[in-house]
């Protein structure tokens, strides 16, 4: 599962790259992806709609029962 993620989430790195941010997966566990937010993302405003409406959306949406929740550390 680890690698289906990390494979999703290459796939949402350009749109947050083109904003001068980025994301790094650090961990999966029980339903809980752990993300770090870089660049212009970890300072955003924005972030956490970023996290919670583009990444965990994704995600989930990919994978609706393994993804439960993504979260930023």
């Amino acid at each position: 599962m680890k690698d289906k993620i990390r494979e999703a989430i290459e796939d949402i790195r350009p749109y947050l790259q083109s904003h001068g941010g980025d994301v790094e997966f650090v961990s999966y566990e029980d339903g809980v992806v752990n993300v770090k937010l870089q660049g212009a993302c970890s300072g955003c405003a924005g972030a956490q709609m970023t996290l919670k409406n583009g990444i965990q959306r994704v995600l989930q949406e990919q994978f609706p029962d393994d993804v439960k929740s993504v979260e930023s550390v």
